[in-house]
């Protein structure tokens, strides 16, 4: 092959390739990692199937703690089965919500699960509003069929709720606020399907939020960003562009030199091969330069005739 010779030339240009992409794909995850964001619905359904196969008979009317695996650390998770009569008769008061009467699931289960959630720590993990501070954990509430028939039909997959009476109310215990804080903080409300956000008003001083509805709650205020702080997150975005751009550029520098060196050693092995093959000549050595030399006369002179005079 033309190239075997110039393996070196292949490898110093794979070596100097890795030297410059790793750190770049290094550099590209590290940033990416930090605005990355958890799927909450995945973790809904997750939710739902650890809470049924930790308790194999559920007892009606009985409150379940659920210990979650230690990559979950920090989210708390509570389960109870009800009949839906009584939940339309008595309402339920579990965990952080107080779920009022004449609450109706549909498609109708005899039996429903319901799954409370504190995410604690790990909420922004899982939820981000631009603009927007979280000053409470983010809290779930999720009503499943559990009729035997039901779950066979709609497995992991929440009822409909219809609210015939008052609002269900949501009670935040552990709240972080600054000294202005509570004129500017809302009740946040993710939907069902993890996209719809709804704000109202925060009832104070007990800190409750009313909600027409299952899914996530939380109590936010307005990103208050120090000037500092956000010049700091504008040169990192720089630097990072920078870096990738520099990185690209050198790259491309390098290997558009050895392209040009292997390309130039590879037309000078085709000559050589070419003047190879056209003419047979002799190799000399002049010092440590190899030289091609003719041979010698093939025929030697010879005169008109032997006279010699």
């Amino acid at each position: 092959m033309i190239f075997m010779g110039h393996k070196n030339i292949i490898s110093v240009m794979f070596f100097m390739w890795l030297s410059l992409v790793l750190p770049l794909s290094v550099l590209t995850k590290t940033f990416a990692a930090e605005t990355r964001r958890y799927d909450p619905l995945l973790f809904d359904d997750f939710v739902h199937e650890y809470a049924k196969k930790a308790v194999k008979k559920p007892r009606t009317g009985t409150l379940y703690n659920i210990s979650l695996p230690s990559n979950y650390s920090g989210v708390e998770v509570s389960y109870v089965r009800l009949k839906s009569g009584s939940l339309w008769r008595r309402g339920e008061n579990s965990s952080f919500f107080k779920i009022p009467k004449r609450i109706l699931a549909l498609p109708y289960a005899n039996r429903v699960d319901i799954v409370f959630q504190n995410f604690g720590n790990l909420s922004d993990s899982y939820f981000s509003i631009p603009n927007y501070t979280f000053v409470a954990p983010v809290l779930g509430l999720h009503i499943y069929g559990a009729d035997a028939n039901f779950s066979s039909l709609n497995a992991s997959q929440m009822v409909t709720i219809s609210l015939q009476g008052d609002p269900i109310v949501v009670q935040f215990s552990s709240v972080s606020l600054d000294e202005n804080d509570n004129a500017t903080m809302k009740c946040v409300t993710f939907g069902p399907d993890g996209t719809e956000i709804e704000f109202s008003s925060v009832t104070v001083p007990d800190y409750t939020c009313n909600a027409r509805n299952q899914g996530h709650f939380s109590i936010v205020v307005p990103s208050l960003q120090p000037p500092s702080t956000k010049k700091r997150k504008r040169r990192e975005k720089l630097w990072f562009w920078l870096i990738i751009g520099g990185g690209g550029f050198v790259l491309l520098i390098f290997s558009g030199v050895l392209v040009f060196k292997m390309f130039r050693a590879w037309k000078v092995e085709c000559l050589v091969k070419e003047s190879e093959n056209s003419v047979a000549l002799d190799i000399v050595w002049i010092g440590q330069s190899r030289m091609p030399s003719a041979g010698g006369i093939r025929t030697q002179p010879v005169l008109e005739n032997d006279y010699v005079p």
